[in-house]
Parts: structure tokens; C-alpha cells; sequence
């Protein structure tokens, strides 16, 4: 492994980036814990009420099939049971003090592929900056922990293809999203081992799951009958037709705040069919890309969740956390080409803080103040998304094949009237 030199000024930034990390996450536990309160819905229920009662459940050996709430992937049922882990807590503190670490070991990870030859700190700063600015959001839903699987698996993907597969897979069975970590891996025996011991690892753990817990994949079909959630970008349709006489209305579903009245299953149906070109997108760009760089793999992934993130009929604030930790990986690279995307999605983060909780009523009652934060978080969601497929396809596709060009344009040839030299008979 090679040896890391620390300047005087990479030392000051990772000390200021570790402290400033301590302080913004004290806010956070003291926004959970409830000694700073926020406007707007209590962003903690999920943990002291649904989690809660799915850790009854799942310690009597089921998931939670009877419950719509639960539409998670089996391996979700290890971050609803892991404050069994702190029994001396009781379960919302002892999860809040969970998530912290999870936060905590991202920030390691990052540190210590920002301190590596070719790398920067700036990566450990977006997740630093980002995750306060979600909010307590970040600390009462279970998504900072599926981060570290998925930060791991991109920081050792080059080196360790196989174990990064794993972690994907095992991401996957958390939460689905890590499955497009693999979307950029490098083609050739990097590609087949890492996508092997993924499919290797899903399969297995996936058995396990269904052959111990009964209800294991019913998260398959639970979402077949969700309507459209207030939050996401078909949302915003209803928002101003609630304007023009719209005879829908916004309710709990699936826990869930959502759309349900006319044209709402036609509009879930365009954001699955945009998810649908979506994975067409990245088919075509996997199969015309000409060059894979060491910022590649990061770069993709960056784009395939931001592709999806943006096509879904849910939006949820947690969704963010996704975004931020893979938008800090790819700027533990230098020179990263995600730097604007990833401005982006720190300024959609801030937006997200105050559309949930703060004026979450606004934007539930459509008034004209909720319809336009949304609109400017989901914009700069949209304009990251853009932005970054765009970069990806600009540097794997299209300036590898005009420098490909450029050479092969440059070599002599000889002109048409030369003779050509005789050979002897």
C-alpha cells in the first residue's frame, strides 16, 4: 500500500473538517432527542412508532408483511434490529446513537481515501456540509447506515472488485439503490468478478432470508398500488392543478404522504416509463462508452441514483442521504468532473431541510409558497441529474472517440501518386 504524505494543510483541513463534523452532528442528536425542535412534523415517529413496532415483529422471526409501511428488502431488517445491540437504551435512543456511528464511519472512510496520492478532502467535506443540512431526517430513518455499505464499496472497488460486489449486493438487500454502484465498473475481469460475487451474494443472503423469515420478498409487489408522493417530481402536476379545480386529494399511503384522485395512476405511469429509459440510458451509455477512468465507476453510480432518484414517484428527504454520500466519493477525486452536480444536490439538501419538515404544511396544502420550494429542490435535482449523465457521457463516450479520431487523422498516409517500393524478385 503507498505511503501518504500529510501536509501542514491537508493536517488543518481534516482537523477543521473532523471538528466541524463533531459540532453539527451535536445538533443533530439534540434535534433528535428533542432539546432543539423544529417546525413542522415530529421527523422522529417513524423510529419511536413504525420502527418500533417492525422490531417487534422481526424479533419474533416474521417481517412485517401486514404492515403497507414495510416495503424494504430483507437485509432491512438488520438496521431495524441493531439497537437490540444497546440494550441499556431504550430503542429510539439507542438507534439515534446507531446512526451517528454510521455517520461517523462514512466520515472515516472518506478522510481516509481523501488523504490517499491523487485524492483530496473535499469528498469528507460535502458529507460533512450535507448530512446537516437534511436535518434530523438524516438521524431518524436508516438510510446513513445503507451509506457506509455503499461508500465502502466504491472506495475499494478498483482494488478489491470482489468484496466490492458484495457490499453492493448486500446494499441492495438493504435498500435496493446500491445495486447501481456496479453500473460503472471497468469492463474485462473487474467487471465479471465484481458482478459475479454481487450476484453470488444476493442469491445467497436472499435464500437465507426467505428460507428463515417468512414474508422475506414480499417487498416485491407492496408498492404495485402506491399513488404519487407529494414530494417527487410528478407531484408537482398536481400541486398546480389543485389550483385549477383538481378534485384529488393528498393522503397517508404506504406511510406516505400522497396523491390519490384522477390521472394520478397515469402520472405514476410516466415516472415509471422515465425510469424505464432511464436504465435504457445507462444500457446504451455502458455499451458506447469508449474509456474507463479511475473516476468512472464513482461517476456512474453518481448518475444512475440521480436518475432515479428524480424519475420515482417517491421522493422522500431520506433520498438525499443516497446523493450526498455518492456525490462525496466521486470528490475524493481530483479533478472530479461531478463538482457542480454535486453543488447541486447540496443546495436541493438545503431546499429538502425546508420543504420537511419546517413547511411541510405548505407543501401538503399546496399553497404557493410549498409549490415553490418544491419546485426549486426538484429543479436542482433535475438540473443535477442533467449535468452529471451529461459529464459522464461527455468524458467515457464522446472525447475518447474525437481523441481516438484526432490521432488516427494525424498519421501519415501515403499520397496517391507514391510508388510503392519493389520487392526483388
Amino acid at each position: 500500500m503507498e505511503r501518504t504524505t500529510v501536509t501542514p494543510g491537508a493536517r488543518r483541513s481534516l482537523v477543521l473538517a473532523v471538528a466541524v463534523w463533531a459540532v453539527t452532528r451535536a445538533v443533530l442528536l439534540l434535534c433528535v432527542f428533542k432539546v432543539l425542535v423544529l417546525p413542522g412534523p415530529d421527523v422522529t415517529s417513524d423510529i419511536s412508532v413504525i420502527y418500533q413496532g417492525w422490531y417487534e415483529v422481526l424479533s419474533a422471526g416474521a417481517f412485517p408483511v401486514d404492515d403497507v409501511a414495510w416495503q424494504y428488502p430483507p437485509a432491512a431488517a438488520l438496521p431495524v434490529l441493531s439497537p437490540g445491540l444497546l440494550p441499556f437504551l431504550d430503542y429510539p435512543s439507542a438507534f439515534y446513537v446507531l446512526a451517528w456511528l454510521a455517520d461517523a464511519a462514512v466520515l472515516v472512510l472518506l478522510l481516509r481515501a481523501g488523504r490517499a496520492p491523487g485524492r483530496q478532502l473535499t469528498g469528507a467535506w460535502v458529507w460533512v456540509a450535507g448530512v446537516p443540512l437534511l436535518g434530523p431526517t438524516a438521524y431518524a430513518r436508516y438510510d446513513v447506515m445503507v451509506a457506509v455499505v455503499a461508500v465502502a464499496a466504491l472506495l475499494v472497488l478498483r482494488r478489491r472488485p470482489r468484496a466490492a460486489g458484495m457490499l453492493a449486493a448486500f446494499g441492495a438487500l438493504l435498500k435496493v439503490w446500491p445495486a447501481l454502484l456496479l453500473v460503472g465498473t471497468p469492463r474485462g475481469r473487474s467487471t465479471r468478478a465484481c458482478w459475479t460475487a454481487g450476484a453470488v451474494t444476493a442469491a445467497t443472503a436472499a435464500t437465507l432470508f426467505a428460507a428463515g423469515m417468512p414474508g422475506a420478498h414480499a417487498f416485491l409487489t407492496a408498492q404495485r398500488d402506491r399513488g404519487t408522493e407529494v414530494e417527487s417530481l410528478g407531484a408537482l402536476v398536481f400541486h398546480g392543478a389543485r389550483h385549477f379545480g383538481w378534485e384529488g386529494q393528498v393522503v397517508l399511503n404506504y406511510g406516505s404522504m400522497e396523491f390519490i384522485g384522477p390521472y394520478v395512476t397515469e402520472v405514476s405511469r410516466v415516472a415509471l416509463a422515465l425510469s424505464a429509459l432511464a436504465v435504457g440510458w445507462l444500457l446504451l451509455w455502458r455499451v458506447r462508452a469508449a474509456e474507463f477512468g479511475p473516476g468512472t465507476p464513482c461517476d456512474a453510480a453518481f448518475a444512475a441514483v440521480l436518475l432515479f432518484t428524480t424519475t420515482s414517484r417517491v421522493l422522500s428527504p431520506q433520498y438525499m442521504v443516497w446523493l450526498l454520500c455518492l456525490a462525496a466519493v466521486c470528490l475524493t477525486l481530483r479533478g472530479s468532473r461531478q463538482v457542480l452536480p454535486a453543488v447541486l444536490v447540496l443546495a436541493a439538501t438545503a431546499a429538502t431541510l425546508l420543504e420537511f419538515p419546517i413547511r411541510f404544511a405548505d407543501v401538503v396544502a399546496s399553497t404557493p409558497f410549498g409549490v415553490a420550494l418544491l419546485a426549486l429542490r426538484n429543479g436542482l435535482l433535475a438540473a443535477a441529474t442533467l449535468v452529471s449523465c451529461r459529464r459522464l457521457w461527455h468524458d467515457t463516450v464522446t472525447a475518447p472517440r474525437r481523441a481516438a479520431a484526432a490521432a488516427e487523422a494525424e498519421v501519415p498516409r501515403p499520397s496517391p501518386g507514391a510508388s510503392s517500393e519493389r520487392l526483388p524478385h
